[in-house]
């Protein structure tokens, strides 16, 4: 597969997560624990509207990736983003994370794929034209 083809499958990939995670599992509330884990780091008061709102912004984050504006910038913002997010949780909430605290490992992995999608893939038929 060329490196072109590989990318856009990433791209979508990447895309898909965010959406999932934003648009199913925290604005629909289709996984509650997403919402518990609001709760217990930022209180319970505003849980709901909060979560609703994280999950807004990463619908607002697939789209991006998908528009490809700015992808330098988007990509460190994603890795910037999943390894705050993922090391507030690490040590805050590791009991309720769908794996716990093999959860980091996850997103370690995720972090690299934005990376390696971005900076090396990427790089090699942007560069070429």
């Amino acid at each position: 597969m060329k490196n072109k083809q590989l990318s856009i499958i990433l791209t979508y990939v990447i895309a898909f997560v965010w959406m999932a995670n934003g648009l199913f599992c925290k604005v629909l509330n289709l996984v509650p624990r997403h919402q518990e884990i609001v709760a217990r780091i930022l209180g319970d008061d505003y849980a709901r509207p909060l979560t609703f709102l994280i999950g807004i912004s990463e619908v607002i984050m697939a789209i991006w990736i998908l528009s490809g504006y700015k992808s330098k910038w988007n990509a460190w913002t994603q890795i910037f983003i999943v390894a705050l997010m993922n090391t507030l949780e690490f040590i805050l909430v590791p009991d309720i994370l769908l794996w716990g605290k093999f959860n980091a490992v996850f997103a370690f992995m995720f972090i690299l794929v934005v990376y390696f999608n971005e900076f090396k893939l990427r790089n090699t038929f942007v560069d070429a034209h």
